[in-house]
């Protein structure tokens, strides 16, 4: 066979598996769908919170604040569909360049509300209420926004697990991150305990989840599980300011480049190396010659 006709022989196949490859995926997101919309239903009996979204339009800054405090910001079955509907809406915010995730009256997020947990407690409906707290975590991770947790008070169980589907982790001087999942008969199933490896290393997941180890701010930023600790304490109305002034030197400049910089940085974390840099081959092209390039290049003295 000729050159050209193996290269057109190699074509045809590499066509066929990948529309075989795009039947299977609409498959499966048909059974997804279908799920998901079964396990909906059941959340929606279980109401009680809110997941509250502010956006600053001059800053680009969204604070997403988990609001339960009568149950230290579990979450209600309403508010895991509440969720799901505000990364929705980051995810379409063009002018957007960050969001701080934090709790409301000084804690940060105690994970489910046991209320729910236990009308679901059959392994079907568990795992159909993990997938989809799953998706929407990695959806909050791969938000095109440079994210942050503001841990203020605890984050247990999944609030743990909340924390790590975000870049940054920023902790009140009192805070307290523990994955308390052993206590209860259970692992992480938001996706946490997978996020967790690749924050600090398999050894260092293992001691925090076969121990339900307390990490305070000090031991957090000693293993890398956190970035800063604040010199403030939980409530104390303070953090959110330390927190936007921290992130502040980060989201410099304009909305489309601060975008480009976390897809990229998706692409390359979550990626085969060959898609990672056809990604970002991809990502170049929509800044190269935008009003933030031109702008830069006309402020640039010509080399002589």
């Amino acid at each position: 066979m000729s050159v050209c006709g193996a290269a057109r022989c190699r074509l045809i196949q590499t066509r066929g598996a990948v529309r075989r490859a795009l039947q299977q995926n609409r498959t499966a997101c048909g059974h997804t769908n279908g799920a998901a919309e079964s396990i909906r239903e059941k959340l929606q009996a279980f109401p009680g919170g809110s997941i509250d979204l502010q956006k600053q339009q001059e800053s680009g800054v969204a604070v997403l604040t988990v609001n339960n405090p009568a149950r230290m910001n579990a979450f209600s079955g309403g508010m895991m569909l509440e969720l799901e509907q505000r990364v929705h809406e980051l995810e379409t915010w063009t002018e957007g360049k960050a969001v701080i995730v934090q709790g409301a009256a000084g804690t940060f997020c105690s994970g489910s509300d046991l209320n729910a947990v236990r009308a679901i407690a059959n392994p079907h409906d568990g795992m159909k209420m993990c997938e989809f707290m799953q998706n929407t975590l990695t959806r909050l991770l791969r938000l095109p926004l440079i994210s942050m947790a503001l841990v203020e008070g605890r984050a247990l169980g999944g609030g743990a697990e909340l924390t790590t589907a975000c870049d940054f982790r920023l902790m009140a001087s009192d805070g307290v991150i523990q994955f308390v999942h052993k206590h209860m008969g259970l692992v992480p199933g938001w996706g946490g305990a997978a996020r967790l490896v690749r924050i600090v290393g398999s050894q260092n997941a293992l001691k925090l989840l076969s121990g339900a180890k307390k990490v305070d701010p000090d031991f957090g930023k000693q293993m890398g599980l956190v970035d800063e600790v604040l010199q403030c304490s939980s409530g104390a109305g303070e953090t959110l300011a330390h927190a936007e002034q921290w992130l502040s030197p980060l989201i410099k400049g304009p909305a489309p480049v601060i975008q480009a910089i976390k897809k990229v940085v998706v692409s390359g974390r979550e990626l085969p190396l060959e898609h990672a840099l056809q990604t970002e081959r991809h990502v170049f092209g929509t800044v190269w010659g935008g009003p933030a390039n031109l702008q830069a290049l006309a402020l640039k003295p010509k080399h002589k």
